[in-house]
C-alpha cells in the first residue's frame, strides 16, 4: 500500500494534522498566529541551509524554524512591539530564504514545492519523519498538557502552582519548530500557520473543554487534510493550497453554526 503515492498523500496528510491541530488550539489561545507565521516563513531560510550544507532538509528546516521562534521569544521577553517584531522577522526570514536558495549555485531548487508543499511526491523516508515528529509533539503536549493550559490562563497562576510560564513557552516553541519542519513537505512554507490556527478555530464552537477542542481539531484536520486531496485530484488543483482550502471552508461552516450552538 505504500507503493501507492495516493497512499502516502493520505497517511502525511493525517500525520500533519495530528501534530499541527492539537498544538494550534495553545496558538488560537495565546494569540499565537503571527508567531507561527514567522516560525513557518524561517523554514524556507532553513532549505537553503541544508541545501547548501547537504543536510537533510528536515535537519535544516527545524534548525531555523527553533532558532526563529527561541529569537522571537527572547525578544518579546524584552518588550519590544510584538505585532511589528513578528511582521518585521516573519517577511524578512521569507525574503532572506528566497535570496539565499536563489544564490546555491549548482542546485535545483522547487521553490513553489518548499512555498506550498509537494504532498504527492511524500517518499516512505518523508512518511517516517512526518510520523515520528508527530509523535514526538503529541508527547511533548501530552506530558505538559496540565501545566501548558495553566500557563496559558494565568501566568501568574501558574507561577504560584510551582509552574514555570517561560518554560512552558518553551516546550511550545520545540513543538512549534517540529511541527514547520514535519509539515513542510505538505502543504509548505506559506501555508503552515493556516494548519496551525484553521482546525482549532473551527472546533472552538463545537467544544465545552480544552481537551474537547483539541480532539474536534485533530478531526478538522484530518478532514481538511482528505477533503483537500480529493478536490485537488477532482479539479486537478494544487494539493496543499486544497487542503488549505477545505480547512477554510469547514470554518466558515463552523462560523455559521457558530449562533445556532450558542442558541442551544
Amino acid at each position: 500500500m505504500l507503493d501507492d503515492f495516493i497512499f502516502r498523500a493520505a497517511l502525511a496528510g493525517l500525520g500533519v494534522a495530528l501534530a499541527a491541530a492539537p498544538l494550534g488550539c495553545f496558538v488560537v489561545w495565546r494569540r499565537m498566529a503571527y508567531f507561527g507565521d514567522a516560525t513557518s516563513h524561517a523554514a524556507v531560510l532553513g532549505v537553503a541551509l541544508a541545501l547548501a550544507t547537504e543536510l537533510p532538509v528536515f535537519a535544516g528546516v527545524l534548525g531555523v524554524a527553533l532558532a526563529m521562534a527561541l529569537l522571537i521569544t527572547t525578544l518579546s521577553e524584552r518588550q519590544v512591539s510584538s505585532d511589528t517584531l513578528l511582521g518585521v522577522l516573519a517577511h524578512s526570514a521569507l525574503a532572506l530564504g528566497l535570496v539565499a536558495v536563489s544564490l546555491i549555485d549548482g542546485v535545483r531548487v522547487d521553490l513553489e514545492g518548499y512555498l506550498f508543499g509537494e504532498i504527492l511526491a511524500v517518499t516512505v523516508q518523508d512518511l517516517m519523519v512526518i510520523w515520528t515528529g508527530a509523535a514526538l509533539v503529541l508527547s511533548l503536549l501530552i506530558w505538559r498538557w496540565q501545566a501548558l493550559l495553566t500557563s496559558t490562563l494565568s501566568p501568574d497562576l501558574a507561577t504560584a502552582s510551582g509552574i514555570s510560564p517561560r518554560r512552558e513557552q518553551m516546550i511550545l516553541t520545540i513543538a512549534m519548530a517540529v511541527t514547520v519542519a514535519v509539515a513542510i513537505k505538505v502543504v509548505g512554507a506559506l501555508l503552515i500557520a493556516a494548519m496551525l490556527v484553521i482546525p482549532a478555530a473551527t472546533a472552538r464552537p463545537f467544544a465545552r473543554t480544552p481537551e474537547a477542542m483539541a480532539g474536534i481539531a485533530v478531526i478538522i484536520g484530518s478532514l481538511s487534510a482528505l477533503g483537500g486531496l480529493a478536490g485537488a485530484f477532482a479539479f486537478d488543483t494544487p494539493a496543499g493550497p486544497s487542503i488549505v482550502t477545505m480547512a477554510a471552508a469547514l470554518f466558515a461552516i463552523s462560523a455559521a453554526l457558530s449562533p445556532l450552538l450558542k442558541r442551544s
